[in-house]
């Protein structure tokens, strides 16, 4: 069955006939008697029980049910945000003593949590260079338990060599988790390249509507278990509506992505050709430097993208910034609405260094007309050289 006819059908077992899932909401599950209470929680082999709302309900199990069919793993849990998602599974492999491998390029609430959290924990991270591919093995030691990717990266967009690191982490013992969230499963599968856990901000292009907080976390079958203990003792779980949401956005995901990936690619090249502009960071380009793993790995590409200025005074880019009218400045994307923040990737940066003189924005490409989105983009250019 093709990607885009899982996105369709998935998910809709037990809605009794409904296309849609409805919203099953649950704190408390009774039970008629005290055989019943008592079977309900003794260990089930997987079977899922309805005993209390923390643990899902049919509207929650609908949505974990599609993305582990899309991501081909042994199974999934949805939590709360893709920050839950990235910190429940770092802390299910992780314990005081141990050693993280945690690519440069990460979303920086992911290394904050590094530099915050594990730390006090006693769990040292080392920040790797997104490119190292198989010369991560020079990296790890004998307590190294988790690399963690992230391809592209965040604001810089580069792509990682995921099997060659997925291969190296096998044979040293390591379990490697990867956010997947740029490409989601139809144009990246994780699993399918040596990666144990895959994790998605399901707020992004899985919702696609900017208005819920999701995030998935699909394993394989060694891997599993401690995402369902981690899981389970951290309690971020995810609320039946949005995960409601959640289905509502999948169904329509093939199509979007589409959208997203030719309009973005079209801004991109226009982009490209500006004189303002110093480079584009976009994996499809065929002069990115991740481009030939991106063709090699991927099937397609997303809406998002990075575009590095040429060195200007901080008042002409921001007058670029604020004059856009199509493109709003809003933090998030994945979304029908074009986007566009300023980013400053030398701030997130240990193991590498930025080293880009000008400006940098990250834009998504929503789903209005690439032509009406060129012209916006025109308009702004024009005003930042009146702000000159």
């Amino acid at each position: 069955m093709k990607d885009d006819t899982r996105i369709t059908s998935e998910g809709r077992g037990g809605s009794h006939g409904i296309v849609n899932m409805p919203v099953y909401r649950a704190s408390t599950v009774l039970f008629p008697t005290v055989a019943d209470l008592e079977a309900a929680q003794q260990p089930n082999q997987g079977e899922r029980r309805l005993t209390y709302g923390r643990q899902g309900t049919p509207t929650i199990w609908a949505l974990e049910d599609a993305i582990v069919a899309l991501e081909g793993g042994h199974a999934c849990t949805v939590v709360s945000s893709g920050l839950a998602a990235i910190t429940t599974s770092l802390l299910g492999f992780l314990g005081a003593g141990d050693h993280l491998l945690m690519v440069d390029s990460a979303y920086g609430p992911t290394r904050r949590f590094c530099d915050e959290m594990l730390t006090d924990l006693g769990i040292e991270t080392t920040f790797y260079d997104p490119l190292i591919g198989a010369e991560i093995g020079s990296l790890m030691r004998p307590h190294t338990k988790v690399v963690f990717l992230e391809s592209p990266g965040s604001q810089t967009f580069e792509i990682q060599d995921v099997p060659a690191i997925a291969k190296v982490a096998r044979e040293r013992g390591a379990v490697t988790i990867m956010d997947n969230t740029w490409a989601t499963p139809l144009l990246f599968k994780p699993l399918e390249h040596g990666v144990d856990v895959s994790i998605l901000a399901a707020t992004k292009y899985i919702v696609g509507h900017a208005d819920a907080m999701l995030g998935t976390i699909t394993a394989t079958p060694d891997a599993w278990p401690t995402i369902n203990r981690s899981r389970g003792n951290l309690g971020g779980f995810a609320s039946p509506d949005d995960c409601y949401l959640g289905l509502r956005g999948l169904r329509t995901l093939g199509l979007r992505l589409a959208r997203h990936e030719a309009s973005a690619l079209q801004v991109a090249r226009w982009l490209d050709n500006r004189p303002e502009v110093a480079r584009i960071l976009h994996p499809a380009l065929p002069h990115d430097p991740g481009h030939d793993i991106w063709r090699r790995d991927f099937t397609g590409a997303s809406g998002l993208f990075g575009a590095v200025f040429k060195p200007c005074p901080k008042p002409e880019i921001d007058a670029f910034l604020n004059a856009t009218e199509l493109f709003e400045m809003g933090y998030s994307w994945g979304g029908f609405e074009s986007l566009i923040i300023p980013t400053d990737p030398a701030k997130g940066r240990t193991a590498t260094t930025w080293t880009e003189p000008g400006p940098s924005v990250r834009i998504h490409i929503g789903l209005e007309d690439p032509n009406d989105l060129i012209a916006d983009l025109e308009q702004s250019f024009a005003r930042m050289a009146a702000a000159g």
